[in-house]
C-alpha cells in the first residue's frame, strides 16, 4: 500500500482524514458487544441441557410407569388364585393403564402348584430437545417375572421358650402370635403342599422319644430325649439317623431338689419332658399345631445354637428316612412322603423361623464318668433312705447313711443295725450313765443306683449336700469337677457357623427379636437372610412381625 503523505494533502483533506483514523481506533477498542455475545452463547447452552434434562425425565416417568404396569400385571397372573388366563390378565393390565400397545412379549410357565410369568415391554418417547443432537426418539424398556410356587413349603419355627420368656408376659404374647402365623401359612397352599416342625428350645432341645427313636442315640438311659452336638456339627445341616448321636445326661445342675414321694418332677433338668415342651414335627394339622403352641411352657437357660440345628435339620433332606418312617408310625401326613425334597428343587421354599427374647447362655454337661455306671449311692425305694458308699472311712463301716448320720457295715434295708444311746439310769446308790443298745430289722432293700438312676432322684446340688454332706470336699468332688458347660461366646460362634450353613444351602432365614437385648439382636441380625428379613419387636408388635413374616412366605415373589 502506498504511504500517504499527510503533508502535501490539503488541510480538510487531512483533518477527515484524521477523525476516521480515530473512529476506527475506538472501534477497535470497545469491548461492551462482547458480553452480550457471550451472554446470548451461555443462554443457548443452558437451553439445550435443561432441554435435554426435560427429556430424560419424561423417558424416567415412562419407563417407571411401564415398568410398575409390568410389575403389577405379572404378579396379578402368576397368582394361583387367578382363574382368568395368565396371558389375558396381563395384556388386561396394559390395556386398562393405556399402554396395551408397547406390551411385546408375555411367557406362562405353570403346572400343579406352580405358576411362572414374564413379560416385557417397549416405550416410545418422541424427543423435543434432544433433537437437536440427531436423537428424535428414546426407547423406554420394562421387563420383570413373577411367580408363586406353594406347593412346597417346609417350615422350621424355632421359637425360645427359656425362663425369660415368662417375663413382662413374653409367652402369652406369643402364642397368638404363633397360632395366627400358622393360620396364614397353611391358608396360603393346598393341604399337603405346607408343613410345618416346631422346635421350642431353652437350655436344649427336647426332641421327644417317637422322633428321636428315628436316629441312632447312645443308650444311657430313656428318662429325656436330648442329644449334645459337637462344634463340627454345626457347620452342616446334615443329620444323618445312622450316625451315633450322644444323649443329653437326665440332670438337674440348679437347684436343690429330688424326686417326690408321689413321683412329681419338680426339676429344671437340661433336657425338659413335658410334652408340650418337645418336637412337633412336620405337621399341618391345624387344631394339633395351636394346641401345642397353646400348651406351651417356659424354663431353662437359652441355647439358640440348637435350636436353629435341629430347626435345620429338620428341612435337610438327611430327614427324609425319619419322615417316611414317621408316615409309616401313623405319626405324619402320608402326603409329605419323600420331604424334604432336595436343596435343588426349585419349586419348593424351605423358611426357618428364629425367635428368641435373650442372648445365647450357658449350656451344661455331665462329665462322661458320670453319665453311665454304677454310681455309689444306694436306695431303699420302701424305706425312702438313700446309703452312701465310704470306702476310705474305715475297713468296716464303709456305707454313710444320711438319714441318722451313722456309718455302718452295709447299705440300709439289707440287714439290720444297731443304734446305741446313752440313757441316766440310777444304780448303786446313785445316778450314772449307761450305754444301751437296740437292734433294728430294716425294711425294704437297698439298690446301687446307676448314674442315670440317680439323677432322675437327685438334683447335683441335692445330692451334693444331702447324700455327701459328711465330706467337705464335697462341692469340688461332688459337682464342680463332674459337670462342665459351653459358654455364651462358644455358642455364639456355633449359631453362627449353623445360620451360615443354613443360607448356603438357600434356606431363608427369617429372626425376630423379642425384647431381646443387643448381642442376642446381633447373633439374630447376622442370623438372616438379610437386614430386611430380621426383626426388632417390643410388646404386642410380636404379632405384626410374625404376621408380616407369614404374609412374606406366602406373596408372590419378583424373581427378576
Amino acid at each position: 500500500m502506498k504511504r500517504v503523505n499527510r503533508l502535501h494533502m490539503p488541510r480538510r483533506m487531512a483533518q477527515g482524514y484524521t477523525a476516521a483514523a480515530r473512529r476506527l481506533d475506538q472501534f477497535g477498542r470497545d469491548e461492551s458487544g462482547a458480553v452480550l455475545l457471550f451472554s446470548m452463547f451461555m443462554l443457548m447452552c443452558m437451553l439445550m441441557i435443561g432441554g435435554v434434562g426435560i427429556d430424560l425425565m419424561r423417558f424416567e416417568r415412562d419407563r417407571m410407569a411401564l415398568q410398575n404396569t409390568l410389575d403389577g400385571a405379572v404378579l396379578a397372573a402368576a397368582d394361583l388364585d387367578q382363574t382368568q388366563p395368565a396371558r389375558q390378565v396381563v395384556e388386561d393390565y396394559f390395556e386398562k393403564a393405556g399402554v396395551g400397545a408397547t406390551l411385546t412379549s408375555v411367557t406362562v410357565d405353570e403346572g400343579i402348584g406352580f405358576r411362572s410369568v414374564s413379560a416385557t415391554a417397549e416405550s416410545k418417547i418422541n424427543t423435543h430437545f434432544m433433537k437437536l443432537f440427531d436423537i428424535d426418539t428414546m426407547i423406554a424398556p420394562a421387563q420383570g417375572q413373577a411367580e408363586e410356587r406353594i406347593d412346597g413349603i417346609e417350615i422350621s419355627l424355632v421359637l425360645d421358650v427359656s425362663g425369660s420368656m415368662n417375663s413382662n408376659s413374653r409367652l402369652t404374647r406369643l402364642r397368638p402370635a404363633a397360632r395366627s402365623f400358622v393360620d396364614t401359612v397353611l391358608d396360603s397352599a393346598q393341604e399337603g403342599n405346607v408343613y410345618i416342625s416346631v422346635v421350642p428350645y431353652a437350655t436344649q432341645v427336647a426332641v421327644g422319644e417317637t422322633l428321636l427313636d428315628q436316629y441312632t442315640v447312645t443308650d444311657e438311659h430313656r428318662y429325656s430325649h436330648c442329644v449334645n452336638f459337637d462344634t463340627p456339627a454345626f457347620s452342616t445341616t446334615t443329620l444323618s439317623p445312622t450316625e451315633t448321636l450322644s444323649r443329653t445326661a437326665h440332670f438337674d445342675p440348679w437347684y436343690h431338689r429330688e424326686l417326690s414321694e408321689d413321683g412329681e418332677h419338680r426339676f429344671y433338668r437340661v433336657c425338659p419332658t413335658g410334652a408340650n415342651l418337645q418336637i412337633l414335627p412336620f405337621s399341618n394339622n391345624r387344631t394339633a399345631l395351636h394346641n401345642y403352641i397353646n400348651g406351651l411352657t417356659a424354663r431353662g437357660n437359652t441355647s439358640i445354637d440348637l435350636g436353629m440345628k435341629w430347626g435345620t435339620a429338620l428341612l435337610d433332606p438327611s430327614a427324609r428316612p425319619v419322615l417316611n418312617n414317621l408316615i409309616d408310625a401313623g405319626e405324619a401326613n402320608v402326603a409329605f412322603r419323600g420331604r424334604p425334597h432336595d436343596y435343588s428343587v426349585s419349586n419348593t421354599l424351605k423358611v426357618v423361623v428364629l425367635m428368641t427374647d435373650g442372648r445365647n447362655t450357658n449350656q451344661y454337661f455331665l462329665n462322661d464318668s458320670v453319665k453311665s455306671g454304677y454310681s455309689g449311692v444306694w436306695y431303699n425305694a420302701e424305706a425312702n433312705r438313700y446309703s452312701v458308699y465310704n470306702g476310705y472311712y474305715n475297713n468296716r463301716h464303709n456305707y454313710y447313711w444320711p438319714f441318722n448320720n451313722t456309718y455302718q457295715d452295709h447299705p440300709y434295708g439289707n440287714g439290720s443295725y444297731q443304734q446305741c444311746r446313752w440313757e441316766w439310769v440310777y444304780k448303786w446308790g446313785r445316778w450314772r450313765q449307761e450305754q444301751r443298745c437296740n437292734t433294728y430289722q430294716e425294711t425294704g432293700t437297698a439298690v446301687n443306683l446307676t448314674h442315670p438312676e440317680l439323677w432322675n432322684r437327685t438334683s447335683l446340688v441335692w445330692n451334693r449336700d444331702e447324700n455327701y454332706g459328711f465330706d467337705p470336699n464335697r462341692q469340688w468332688k461332688y459337682y464342680d469337677s463332674i459337670r462342665h458347660y459351653h459358654n455364651d461366646t462358644v455358642k455364639d460362634s456355633r449359631t453362627a457357623s449353623i445360620c451360615a450353613a443354613a443360607k448356603n444351602r438357600g434356606i431363608v432365614v427369617f429372626t425376630v427379636g423379642f425384647e431381646a437385648p443387643e448381642r442376642g439382636q446381633t447373633v439374630l441380625r447376622n442370623c438372616a437372610s438379610s437386614p430386611g428379613h430380621h426383626f426388632d419387636v417390643d410388646g404386642l408388635a410380636i404379632d405384626d412381625a410374625f404376621a408380616s413374616i407369614a404374609a412374606s412366605i406366602r406373596k408372590l415373589r419378583l424373581v427378576q
